[in-house]
């Protein structure tokens, strides 16, 4: 089971998945820096620490410096905490989270019709496979 992160470990993790997944400490303080984040160096290596402890991410040595790699895909954080969301919220059914976005204007008619080919492509795709 994939662990929720706090909103400053998932910051970081977003940009270690936007660098294919890796990413030097140093590169790692650059885009921190380039996004107006001027977090310490102790804060930083906490939460890196941390997420390492959850098993987000590992670490490898290339000389001194420390490369950070994640262990889990953007894709598979996302899709477990749509899981963990889905079950507290609505009782594991998507079809209330889908009515609760088409209810509050969330999901426009035209983002329903790009879901429904959506699905029809994966459908096909699927049968195909099988």
């Amino acid at each position: 089971m994939v662990q929720q992160v706090s909103d400053s470990e998932l910051e970081l993790m977003k940009l270690i998945w936007d660098n294919k997944g890796k990413l030097l400490y140093a590169a790692l303080m650059d885009q921190l820096k380039a996004k107006g984040r001027t977090w310490q160096k102790n804060t930083v290596i906490t939460l890196l620490s941390r997420l390492v402890e959850k098993g987000l991410l590992k670490t490898s040595k290339i000389g001194r410096r420390n490369e950070y790699i994640a262990v889990v895909t953007e894709a598979d954080y996302q899709a477990a905490q749509i899981k963990t969301f889905l079950d507290k919220l609505y009782e594991g059914d998507a079809k209330g989270l889908v009515a609760t976005l088409i209810q509050r204007e969330l999901l426009t008619p035209g983002d329903y019709e790009e879901l429904k080919k959506f699905w029809e492509r994966e459908r096909e795709t699927n049968e195909r496979d099988l």
